[in-house]
């Protein structure tokens, strides 16, 4: 494949419908992504078997769009990527299938991404000259790892959260409040009008290692608002981001000192969090290293990283073989 070559991405791993065309990993000719917030907001949390049935009706038009705005139709593609893994298995095997299908009918190659891994690559798409290594806060509902990255495809795993990710959190708590889901951006929005000091939440293991834990944390929210029934959601909402916030920004510079990083990256759908954003990049101003952020589009689930990811991925291990399956449990490919 030559350098600038385009490639088609497919993300269904949850419950976003996306697909985009990228040239050369790195230029983004479109990106469209479908939410399906208002089908599971009335659960309070996506309904899986929900998701999949969205996913067969609205990727043939995300795809549509996607190929229109980028000016290309299959024949000018180089090669269609698709996430694998990890996440519901029946959204995943939507993506995959219609992949595969793409793939088979326009003869190009198939290849198979690691939806971390394309998180993992969304900063890569904005920031040029990023030096090596990097440690990445890889956040979000359904995950919570620092990450060391020493190249593209070299990945270390310095720490990860013991039970509930950042963004299930957030999401357990905006339901207990009944501030609306999705949780992440409910919290933020009453959070800002409230006292992130008006409640002394806990920072669980903010003083050991790099493993992270946010159960206890959910647990003393409910306690409290309990105890203070008369509290408002506001101020609750802002201690328990913040948090959140201290915790993985403490958790992020005690890694990136360990791994001898030369830039914080962050990413996943929590990384769109303002108040963290800010924090994270505080940080890193004091550790004198870069901060590289992904846009708030590019935090949540999308195409874009996915065909960034598929790109290199083609380019240094080959396509992928079309009778390879779809892995809810997939992991980061690590090393050593």
């Amino acid at each position: 494949m030559t350098a600038g070559g385009l490639v088609l991405g497919i993300e269904t791993s949850c419950d976003e419908t996306a697909a985009a065309v990228v040239a050369g990993g790195r230029a983004v000719r479109s990106s469209v992504v479908s939410s399906q917030v208002d089908v599971h907001a009335a659960f309070g949390g996506v309904v899986p078997e929900l998701a999949g049935r969205a996913h067969l009706e609205l990727l043939t038009p995300v795809l549509a769009e996607a190929l229109a705005r980028a000016g290309v139709g299959g024949t000018g593609l180089d090669a269609v990527a698709a996430t694998v893994g990890p996440g519901l298995i029946g959204s995943l095997l939507v993506g995959v299938s219609e992949a595969k299908a793409l793939a088979l009918a326009w003869g190009v190659p198939f290849v198979g991404v690691n939806h971390l891994e394309g998180h993992c690559f969304a900063a890569l798409l904005e920031h040029d000259a990023i030096e090596w290594p990097v440690v990445v806060l890889l956040v979000s509902g359904g995950h919570t790892q620092l990450v060391a990255m020493e190249a593209p495809g070299r990945y270390r795993l310095l720490g990860r959260t013991l039970d509930d990710a950042a963004g299930e959190a957030f999401d357990k708590v905006a339901r207990f409040l009944g501030l609306g889901y999705p949780g992440g951006p409910a919290i933020e929005a009453a959070a800002a009008a409230g006292d992130p000091a008006a409640f002394a939440f806990p920072r669980a293991m903010l003083d050991d290692g790099l493993d992270l834990s946010f159960s206890g944390l959910k647990t003393a929210v409910v306690r409290a608002v309990r105890r203070r029934p008369d509290a408002s959601d506001e101020d609750v909402a802002a201690s328990f981001q913040q948090a959140v916030v201290d915790v993985l920004v403490v958790k992020s510079v005690r890694a990136a000192r360990l791994a001898g990083a030369r830039g914080l990256c962050l990413a996943g759908g929590v990384a769109a969090n303002g108040p963290l954003r800010q924090a994270f990049a505080g940080a890193a101003v004091e550790l004198g290293v870069p901060a590289h952020l992904p846009s708030r589009a590019m935090c949540t689930d999308n195409a874009a990283m996915i065909a960034a990811a598929g790109w290199w991925q083609l380019e240094h291990l080959g396509p992928t073989p079309l009778d390879a399956g779809a892995d809810p449990d997939l992991g980061l490919p690590l090393v050593g």
